[in-house]
């Protein structure tokens, strides 16, 4: 079963008091997710996107009959760092290491998708 996370940053006018939108998605269930989140910047807002995905599966075990998951997104810095191949900034180590913990319990694959491809930006405004 295939998942996707990314986020959007909002514009600096918008009514929001929040800097984007975190968002994950789960198309074979019909899963959408958006919230607003406050970020440091456009890395800290997708690892709270793939962290709220990793967080809605650990909290819903009973719709997810296995434990290993694709898991796809398109920034490919946060990818990498999940993924071993790059070092993350020091003030990412807490989400890292929750993401690191997710891993080891679900052993999830985390690919990178263009974003066209990612269906959590298909329904942005819906």
């Amino acid at each position: 079963m295939e998942r996707y996370f990314g986020s959007y940053e909002l514009p600096e006018d918008s009514q929001s008091d929040k800097s984007a939108v975190v968002m994950f998605s789960i198309p074979e269930l019909g899963i959408k997710f958006k919230a607003p989140f406050e970020g440091v910047d456009h890395d800290h807002t997708d690892f709270a996107s793939l962290l709220a995905l990793l967080e809605f599966i650990d909290s819903n075990q009973k719709y997810f009959s296995k434990h290993t998951y694709q898991i796809y997104g398109n920034n490919n810095k946060i990818i990498n760092q999940v993924n071993l191949r790059e070092q993350p900034p020091l003030m990412f180590a807490p989400l890292m290491q929750k993401a690191l913990d997710y891993r080891k319990k679900y052993r999830f694959s985390l690919q990178w998708v263009k974003p066209d491809d990612n269906p959590v930006f298909q329904s942005l405004f819906d």
